[in-house]
């Protein structure tokens, strides 16, 4: 099946935003990206000229790619102006509110049930989301892409309860036309990577807060021991801790286990604002270049 996307939209110029408008784009799609926040767009632009003239120095694209994909992005600050698409996906944060509130505002925009809305959701259930759009829900489904988006090529596609399967393989399509591995999940809490992943992540803090080991240590022999190209709590920093704290909720809460709770130390750290690299300070350090 076709993907039939001419024009993408994208809800969120930040990382994930970008990325996934930066491979639509060098895939032929026309793409534009809303964001409110003062200042998201300029930097928004300034990562896809630095990629695109990445890839294009390393050989990956040709530098006439590149630029006609930087040709293809335009960007808005109002919602209301995100208009002329057939397709959305959203990348804002990982807050249902936030996302329902969007979803529902969007179906009203799109009255067109062949236009698809796709979430970037990495942990929240796309039938919960799906719900904020009443009886458009057949359309709403999980498009998990993985950071940084222009390089990983796995997109999680997650079903809720109500999707269509006309748009889970529309999404499929998309997803293999931007040169990614679409890979289906259903829609439970933490879909199947970060149900993996975080409880991982969750576990060498612990280890930390026990006294098991110290913190290089600790990413040194999952490293060294397990071949991961970086250890748990330096993948926790670049994610974020207080992502980490409320994917850990999003599991406990949805597969009603407490197994799953954030451990207490992970949270102390947030408290104290400790949240990563973003603070500049998690578990690590990271002096401001």
């Amino acid at each position: 099946m076709s993907h039939g996307v001419k024009t993408l939209g994208v809800l969120g110029a930040g990382q994930m935003g970008g990325g996934i408008a930066q491979v639509a784009a060098v895939a032929g799609i026309t793409v534009k990206v809303f964001d409110s926040f003062p200042g998201a767009i300029d930097k928004c632009k300034g990562v896809h000229k630095k990629s695109l003239s990445k890839l294009a120095e390393k050989a990956v694209i040709t530098q006439e790619v590149a630029d006609a994909a930087i040709g293809r992005i335009s960007f808005v600050d109002k919602l209301e102006n995100l208009t002329g698409c057939d397709w959305i996906v959203e990348a804002v944060v990982e807050d249902v509110k936030v996302k329902k509130d969007l979803f529902s505002r969007l179906a009203a925009m799109y009255p067109d049930e062949n236009v698809v809305l796709a979430s970037n959701t990495s942990s929240i259930s796309i039938t919960d989301i799906a719900t904020a759009c009443g009886k458009s829900a057949s359309r709403v489904v999980g498009m998990h892409f993985f950071n940084p988006v222009p390089l990983m090529k796995l997109v999680e596609v997650i079903p809720g309860l109500q999707t269509s399967p006309a748009a889970v393989e529309r999404t499929i399509a998309l997803a293999t036309a931007c040169g990614k591995t679409p890979l289906k999940a259903n829609d439970r809490a933490g879909f199947i990577s970060n149900r993996v992943l975080m409880p991982m992540i969750n576990e060498a803090f612990y280890a930390w807060m026990e006294g098991v080991a110290e913190p290089q240590a600790i990413d040194g022999i999952m490293k060294l021991g397990c071949n991961f190209p970086m250890g748990p709590l330096t993948l926790a920093d670049f994610i974020g801790l207080d992502t980490c704290v409320n994917i850990m909720d999003v599991l406990a809460e949805g597969l009603n286990n407490g197994r799953y709770r954030a451990c207490p130390l992970l949270k102390q750290l947030v408290v104290a604002g400790r949240m990563g690299v973003k603070s500049g300070r998690g578990v690590y350090e990271y002096p401001a270049k």
